[in-house]
């Protein structure tokens, strides 16, 4: 049963929409963590053509709303509130944390989920602490920064590696001088981000585990895990991708997620 989406206090997650409904289901993209529906412009370009595609901005990122918690309880119920305004349910892409809130959200409310794609994310507690990333995004000195480019070259005091300069750099706003991450929440949140609530039941519907080859974030072991909670789990691996494989290996990336939604 769909629930009046009026009966949520928190406003709508900003969201981007492409492309025109077809007689293919909607796909949810949800972006992970430091990141922003904007993020998946290309990806969800290229799958337009197909399927109207809608990728949001989580709380506490983008331009959605900062609030003052950040679990996947909360984040499951903020997209529960986006597929209930479109009426329909829909498929949903997942990516890191964003896989997580997509997993509570089959989880909680299979319904809303015709398919769900998982991608280099398992239903498991990390180690993968990102508070020194936080750390390195307030080192910035917004006074010095007139472009992106400013912001990038200091946080190569911090950060080796580029691609993570960069694309850390997409969520701050220039012309504002400020992060659109609510840096305070997510580091006081990371314990949930890393970990992953205790979720009753399970969803039954099309599944794909969707992962970077070089990644280590899904492994055999958890395996047993993920068969219990997604019986109907299907594992896929990207040659020559890691952790961002749909950056690293967009072409691939793509041509997987539209062959498994095409046949599942």
């Amino acid at each position: 049963m769909w629930r009046d989406a009026a009966r949520y206090q928190m406003p709508m997650l900003n969201t981007l929409e492409y492309g025109t409904r077809t007689d293919q289901p909607d796909l949810l993209i949800v972006h992970g963590l430091f990141g922003s529906g904007r993020n998946w412009g290309a990806v969800a370009k290229r799958l337009a053509p197909e399927r109207r595609v809608v990728s949001v901005d989580q709380r506490n990122h983008g331009q959605s709303p900062w609030q003052d918690s950040h679990g996947y309880e909360d984040m499951a119920r903020d997209l529960a509130e986006v597929i209930e305004a479109q009426g329909a349910p829909m498929d949903v892409l997942g990516h890191s944390m964003g896989g997580k809130a997509a997993m509570v959200l089959a989880l909680q409310r299979p319904e809303l989920v015709n398919r769900l794609i998982v991608a280099d994310i398992a239903p498991v507690a990390y180690e993968h602490d990102q508070n020194q990333n936080i750390a390195s995004m307030r080192s910035v000195d917004m006074n010095g920064v007139e472009r992106r480019a400013d912001a990038v070259d200091q946080l190569a005091a911090t950060i080796d590696d580029p691609t993570l300069r960069s694309f850390f750099t997409q969520s701050l706003d220039v012309k504002e001088r400020r992060w659109r991450l609510n840096l305070d929440v997510l580091e006081a949140e990371m314990p949930k981000i890393l970990g992953f609530p205790e979720v009753q039941g399970c969803y039954d519907g099309p599944t794909l585990f969707l992962s970077g080859a070089t990644s280590d974030y899904v492994l055999p072991a958890h395996r047993p895990v993920i068969r219990d909670l997604f019986p109907k789990a299907r594992f896929v691996k990207i040659a020559g991708a890691g952790h961002w494989l749909h950056a690293e290996k967009p072409r691939e990336f793509i041509q997987t997620l539209q062959a498994w939604l095409n046949k599942a």
